[in-house]
């Protein structure tokens, strides 16, 4: 019998109340744990969609039983979890995190997790810690593990009230070396923290056989066979992604480069003002918006080289994405970039903002396709090293295994 200390409040509102808890840990190894992961919704975002590759993953492995829930039931990646056998997933919808709505949500996921014995509770993102990490401390249950993504984006109080969300959880995973310390920086204790890199499914950015020509009419693009193309994978949700940037090197690139197009995928509410931005900027015929993008391997493939240029990050999925399509990739110095870009071996690192020598890096691999070929394919070995699916999954479980360990041992 463990006995597990819960707060006096919720750490959020103050309106509910945890008292000490006698936790019972059955010393039957052969019994199937039941491990819950909160994810913020189904929508084409890296949080989401590291959750449900995760999520995917543990189901195959079998050494857990799991459960799916959400803060919203919506998005492109409901279909491939439901495919994976989800299809009782609850939702707890959010108006709030200081309403009467959150309290009601708390108390039924809190059911939720009592009704299935919920052992372990997993949340992957901001929302989702803050109400997951307190719904699992009013279920008691054993181990809590939260995430963190990205350095920075956070006001005062969002901070504020993660911290104590950090403070419910017996872990929290951070996606890049450089958000830990950042999580170090803000308060949380050092012991906590596991760094777990973000995992690439490395067949579903390849294409066996390209027939490049089909492919760039498929995305309704010239089939010039001289066209090189400047790729960027982010959504139109957020300034951060500084798309900006991106078409302000893109005009420097134009000006010095005849046979270049720029190739933009993502969606958001920011589209139509970026369109008018390229427009102005004289990209109008160099610059193409594809949208959504569900057939990354393809668009990767027909790509010469990719871009971030977000002002914050956790660890870019776009980034592993292009390494493992074997791409030269031209990123901002944020988050874990640096922990996946090798300057000048896979690639160049630069500030943000700094369009400049963006476009001097993007004009030098344009004009010495042997390098940018080169550095691709070191980019697809690192990507095979560090961040396969196994590696990711085998780190998961391991921490599962050491917080069980854990709250047996008192």
């Amino acid at each position: 019998m463990a006995g597990v200390t819960i707060r006096t409040h919720c750490g959020f509102c103050g309106c509910l109340s945890f008292g000490n808890a006698n936790i019972s840990i059955t010393n039957n190894e052969s019994v199937q744990k039941s491990v819950l992961h909160l994810i913020p919704s189904f929508h084409q975002g890296g949080s989401e969609q590291q959750a449900v590759q995760l999520v995917k993953l543990l189901q195959a492995d079998g050494t857990y039983r799991v459960h799916v829930a959400c803060l919203e039931k919506n998005g492109v990646l409901l279909d491939e979890i439901e495919g994976a056998g989800f299809t009782d997933i609850p939702e707890f919808r959010l108006n709030s995190f200081y309403d009467v709505n959150m309290i009601r949500q708390l108390r039924r996921c809190s059911k939720f997790i009592r009704d299935n014995n919920i052992e372990i509770v997993q949340t992957h993102d901001f929302y989702t810690n803050i109400f997951g990490m307190a719904a699992a401390a009013i279920a008691r249950v054993p181990v809590r593990i939260a995430a963190k993504r990205e350095t920075g984006m956070r006001s005062s109080t969002q901070k504020f009230v993660e911290r104590r969300a950090f403070g419910l959880a017996h872990a929290v995973i951070a996606n890049a070396g450089r958000v830990k310390n950042y999580l170090v920086e803000s308060g949380v204790q050092k012991s906590k923290i596991s760094v777990i890199y973000n995992g690439i499914d490395l067949q579903k950015v390849t294409v066996t056989a390209i027939d490049r020509e089909y492919i760039l009419r498929e995305f309704g693009l010239p089939t010039d066979n001289s066209l090189q193309f400047v790729t960027i994978v982010a959504n139109l949700r957020s300034a951060v992604k500084n798309h900006r940037m991106f078409l302000r090197a893109a005009a420097k690139v134009k000006s010095h480069v005849a046979n270049v197009g720029f190739l933009i995928a993502g969606e958001g509410e920011l589209t139509d003002e970026i369109k008018a931005f390229a427009e102005e900027l004289g990209l109008k015929n160099k610059t193409f918006f594809l949208g959504r993008c569900s057939k990354i391997a393809e668009l990767l493939s027909i790509s010469n080289i990719c871009c971030l240029t977000s002002e914050s990050e956790g660890f870019s999925n776009s980034i592993i994405e292009y390494m493992a399509a074997g791409k030269p990739v031209v990123a901002t110095d944020v988050g874990g970039a640096a922990e996946a870009v090798i300057e000048g071996e896979t690639g160049f690192l630069i500030e943000s903002n700094d369009h400049e020598t963006l476009a001097d890096r993007l004009i030098k691999l344009i004009n010495d396709r042997d390098r940018a070929e080169r550095m691709g394919g070191r980019g697809r070995v690192v990507a095979e090293e560090k961040f396969s699916l196994s590696a990711r999954k085998k780190l998961t479980l391991d921490l599962y295994q050491s917080q069980m360990e854990h709250v047996k041992s008192g």
